[in-house]
């Protein structure tokens, strides 16, 4: 039976790595607060490249960057630990710095840095998972994970809004805010280095290192690319849906983007702490549950009409909030309850993999959806959601084949 884990903030920090570690993070989430969301912003007004052509060398960033993830596994599953979460913030340093180095109208040079950016995006979550999970065991890595998921919203969302009060600078500001950027990211990748954490595969147990492949967990990561659309629906679903549906002010979608941050921030540990009661697979598909349940929600609100539609749609995304809280607090520490200890880097690789990719293609979708009225895109998440939430709900745990066939029960998960 799964246990409770309590709330007790010193613990907290310990289990997520100390306290250099988690001012690394802190400064690592400040700093892309202050680029990523004006990434397309920095690559239209300063570099004066088309909209179209700042979309598609960012979108390639992302997807290719999706490449070097079996070798952050692979480096993981070897013992390193620091080293790829400093990596990862190195990474996009070199990225900021292409950034400031790119001439006007240079969109090779942008889509390169777009490509650092992205690689060091796609390796960091594996490689903080697996750093708290050589730190940390049980409910309490869960809880570990969840806290650091609401520290660095909270480092994105202050960043986000340092540089919009600092956008009226003009160009000027924005190669400033890149530069500092690329500061914080050197200085995070220092902090996390400095802390010097690495597994050595020769002092597991020889029974945990034996050549297994890591868990396959075909339906959750198929079940994943569904889920991780949620992640997308407070900064591109809701905006399609009032600003050009219901014509509603775009003070809605802020509000309702404000908002999602300040859920995150505050209920992402308490709710994580909650749900531990229940067995990790349980929690995950009751997220898929309240998930659909919004869905429908915003269905129904965006057929009110009357002036009615943008309140109802802001009330309706504290539930797919809720929902994504549960979903995040759940999905890696399964994955990290599943995976055997010589495999848990590849498996964390496969899981970022099927996030990568759903964050990926999901503005796409949605948009496309979109285009066909509230039933097609709505009436479409509501129905995938559910059969995702069953297919992680029925999935087996299968345990990893080690010298012979055994299976290994793993409480919790």
């Amino acid at each position: 039976m799964a246990t409770t884990t309590k709330l007790q903030p010193r613990a907290l920090v310990r289990a997520s790595g100390g306290p250099r570690y988690a001012v690394a993070l802190a400064v690592d989430a400040l700093g892309t607060g202050l680029l990523r969301p004006f990434l397309l912003l920095y690559g239209v007004t300063v570099l004066k490249l088309s909209a179209p052509a700042t979309r598609i060398a960012m979108t390639a960033g992302v997807v290719v960057g999706l490449v070097c993830m079996p070798a952050v596994g692979r480096s993981l599953d070897q013992g390193a630990r620091t080293t790829v979460v400093a990596a990862s913030m190195l990474v996009r340093v070199l990225g900021v710095a292409l950034l400031l180095a790119a001439p006007a109208g240079h969109v090779w040079l942008f889509a390169t840095a777009a490509l650092f950016l992205g690689i060091g995006n796609q390796a960091w979550p594996a490689a903080h998972a697996a750093l708290v999970a050589n730190v940390a065991h049980g409910r309490e890595r869960d809880t570990a994970l969840a806290g650091g998921r609401a520290l660095r919203n909270a480092g994105l969302g202050a960043g986000a809004l340092l540089a919009t009060a600092c956008l009226a600078g003009g160009t000027t500001a924005q190669q400033a805010l890149a530069a500092v950027t690329g500061l914080a990211y050197l200085a995070a990748a220092a902090l996390a280095w400095s802390v010097h954490l690495h597994t050595h595969p020769a002092a597991t147990p020889a029974t945990a290192r034996a050549d297994g492949p890591a868990p396959r967990m075909r339906a959750l990561l198929a079940a994943n690319v569904v889920y991780v659309f949620c992640l997308n629906v407070p900064e591109i679903a809701l905006p399609l849906a009032l600003v050009t549906q219901l014509h509603a002010s775009p003070v809605w979608s802020a509000a309702i983007f404000v908002a999602n941050t300040v859920l995150v921030v505050t209920l992402q540990v308490p709710v994580t702490v909650l749900m531990s009661r229940f067995s990790r697979r349980t929690v995950l598909a009751l997220a898929g549950v309240v998930l659909a349940a919004s869905y429908l929600g915003f269905l129904a609100a965006t057929s009110v009409g009357h002036g009615w539609s943008a309140p109802a749609v802001a009330t309706v995304s504290v539930v797919c909030t809720i929902g994504e809280i549960i979903y995040a607090g759940s999905a890696t520490a399964l994955v990290t309850a599943l995976a055997p200890a010589h495999a848990l880097g590849r498996a964390l690789a496969r899981f970022q993999l099927s996030t990568g990719f759903g964050l990926a293609v999901s503005p796409a979708v949605i948009t496309a959806l979109a285009s066909h009225g509230s039933a097609a895109l709505w009436g479409s998440l509501t129905a995938a959601t559910p059969l995702s939430a069953t297919a992680v709900a029925t999935e087996k745990d299968q345990g990893t084949r080690l010298s012979g066939c055994c299976r290994r029960a793993r409480a919790g998960s």
